[in-house]
């Protein structure tokens, strides 16, 4: 058994575990121990976990709450760089973090337990269109665009998201309500999560898709049931922009 020391952070309800470790520290995290503390019945509770690695520059892993490694997450690397903000005591508004996805560049305004973040979240690659879908893109990770249907019940719509996602091999689906063209609604299904509050790279994934079908512009707010987040699409690139809020510092005895 072994006590670690993590601190839980939520974007827009999107919530992790961050585990702030030094480089060289001798790995301890794994699928089974991952899965253990997020689980929200027998553990602490979360949608991952984050193991930031600090000195000189910042890595991330991430763990998806059924202990599966995901490439990355926007809300969850804004909780990160709060994390190793507030484990440090660095005050750097811009941090650089290596990624599953590549290097990610995170810019935090934050005041003591809260803040807004927005991160580059690098190029977003659209794919080949499924049947029954909107569309697909990459953000380095994959999800599935689908136009919501409000007569549809949510076992409907998770059936209908693991056999979209099966065809790619695993991949996030968001259920998309267009408002106008600069304002939508989703409702995510992240792989290895399940419904989720918010999803970030599914947010700007949406984002990407609708632009590609003329249903909206480049600079999009798209509300998740835990909050509003905003991207903007550009050449070659997107930003999201998002809140970010401490919520505990944790022990966790795992074994």
């Amino acid at each position: 058994m072994a006590l670690r020391s993590l601190q839980k952070w939520q974007g827009a309800g999107n919530d992790f575990l961050v585990d702030v470790v030094e480089q060289g520290a001798d790995p301890w995290w794994n699928a089974h121990r991952a899965r253990a503390a997020c689980d929200r019945h027998l553990g602490v509770g979360a949608d991952g976990l984050l193991v930031a690695t600090v000195a000189p520059t910042i890595s991330m892993t991430l763990y998806n709450a059924d202990g599966t490694i995901a490439e990355m997450s926007g809300n969850g690397i804004r909780c990160l760089v709060a994390a190793v903000r507030r484990a440090t005591g660095r005050s750097d508004r811009e941090m650089r973090v290596n990624t599953l996805a590549g290097v990610r560049l995170v810019t935090l305004d934050l005041r003591e337990d809260c803040g807004v973040g927005s991160v580059d979240m690098g190029p977003v690659t659209l794919g080949r269109t499924l049947e029954g879908a909107l569309g697909v893109a990459h953000v380095g990770n994959p999800h599935v665009v689908v136009v919501n249907n409000p007569d549809w019940d949510d076992i409907n719509r998770e059936e209908m998201a693991a056999k979209l996602a099966f065809q790619l091999g695993g991949a996030n689906v968001e259920f998309v309500e267009i408002i106008d063209e600069a304002h939508v609604v989703i409702r995510v299904i992240e792989r290895g999560v399940g419904w989720t509050l918010a999803c970030g790279t599914g947010s700007v994934a949406t984002a990407a898709v609708c632009h590609q079908r003329g249903l909206t512009g480049s600079d999009v707010t798209v509300d998740n049931p835990g909050g509003s987040l905003r991207v903007t699409l550009g050449e070659g690139s997107a930003r999201l922009e998002g809140p970010v809020k401490f919520v505990a510092n944790v022990e966790w005895l795992g074994g």
